[in-house]
């Protein structure tokens, strides 16, 4: 089966865009037809699929799931690693872990304002490992 990971730097906290990233890792794997899987093997981020045309789409969900779960609730008590940790974990499993995404004829089949999005709950920099899967007809 075909497999390969993808280590992403991210800059902030927010939504950031890997789709070229992952198209070029199916196009390595070499999978004409079949079905990609991408997992994110973080507690804290999560993955998904939005518009990439308009920016303005992507600010509005930052903002909105930053209302949602907000920092500093008195109800949390896992607070040891800042006031951001334990939002991270309830946005991300609000969110996605995974993502399958069909593959025609070598590209990830996604939709004209469809983009793949890492989505890092977290506010400092790093690095976040993505598993690609590919299952080849």
């Amino acid at each position: 089966m075909p497999v390969t990971t993808l280590d992403l730097r991210v800059p902030s906290q927010g939504l950031h865009e890997f789709t070229a990233e992952a198209q070029a890792a199916v196009h390595d794997l070499g999978v004409r037809q079949g079905l990609c899987t991408l997992f994110i093997q973080h507690t804290s981020a999560s993955l998904t699929i939005q518009e990439n045309a308009d920016p303005s789409a992507k600010r509005d969900l930052e903002q909105w799931l930053n209302r949602l779960v907000p920092e500093n609730d008195p109800l949390y008590t896992h607070t040891s690693e800042g006031p951001d940790d334990m939002p991270a974990h309830i946005k991300a499993i609000l969110t996605a872990t995974s993502l399958s995404i069909p593959v025609l004829d070598g590209r990830l089949a996604l939709g004209t304002w469809q983009g793949l999005y890492l989505w890092e709950h977290r506010r400092h920099r790093g690095h976040r490992r993505i598993v690609v899967h590919c299952t080849a007809e």
